[in-house]
């Protein structure tokens, strides 16, 4: 397996290649130096040169395909291809390819003010010149809608946080959100552990979060993470 700097490189030039890919924007853990191998993702946002046709489509599986299987293997790359021209609308759903599927999402607030603050560019624009500008305000707004939105949904689920996985990401998300409505900035992922609680837990989290095997406590994780969600929900 490559690092993330050389499969970021690699599928960078292959982009470039099509010449209708104008930008690729590096956010999340690799923009604010909170990445952590077999952790992390690798969060970027690619923009288009007019909309994703079935054809590009097709280029763009192919691609990931290859560089899931070669220079991005277990590197979790994911990629949102959004049309220039619907940069603007933070409610339009974009092509996006994560953990090896195609899907459609939207570019959130959150995914937004993270590239403001702390995203550059592989190639191409850097995200301010993209980008509108987002207050404090606007990133509260952010925050409360994440939290409105799938964690809304998945707190009517309680099956799903029996998903070691799912409990870790809801743990920090929540500790994050929380945050970022009482101050209006972001947390990244490592120091909101500190904000798990209790201690037991925010150990488990860290050392999972350092690459360290650490079977989770599947039952007591569960409960614990479901209602730390549903309390930072009441509280939003």
């Amino acid at each position: 397996m490559d690092g993330p700097q050389d499969a970021l490189t690699a599928f960078a030039a292959r982009l470039r290649e099509w010449g209708w890919v104008t930008d690729l924007l590096v956010g999340g853990s690799l923009a604010t130096g909170d990445y952590r191998p077999g952790a992390s993702d690798l969060d970027l946002a690619a923009i288009v040169d007019g909309s994703v046709t079935p054809a590009r489509l097709d280029l763009l599986v192919a691609l990931h395909r290859e560089l899931d299987a070669g220079a991005a293997r277990g590197l979790k790359l994911g990629c949102v291809y959004v049309d220039g021209a619907a940069l603007a609308r933070v409610s339009a759903a974009h092509p996006t390819w994560t953990h090896g599927l195609l899907v459609r999402r939207h570019l959130s607030g959150i995914a937004r003010a993270e590239l403001l603050r702390h995203g550059y560019a592989q190639f191409g624009r850097p995200p301010t010149a993209l980008l509108a500008p987002m207050t404090p305000d606007d990133v509260r707004a952010a925050a409360h809608a994440e939290l409105t939105g799938y964690w809304t949904w998945a707190l009517r689920r309680p099956w799903l946080w029996f998903d070691p996985a799912l409990a870790d990401l809801s743990l920090t998300t929540m500790a994050r959100v929380r945050h970022t409505l009482r101050t209006g900035e972001l947390l990244t992922k490592s120091d909101a552990v500190a904000g798990i609680a209790p201690t037991w837990l925010a150990t488990q989290v860290a050392a999972r979060r350092d690459g360290q095997q650490v079977p989770a406590r599947r039952a007591a994780t569960a409960v614990l993470a479901w209602r730390d969600a549903r309390r930072t929900l009441a509280g939003r």
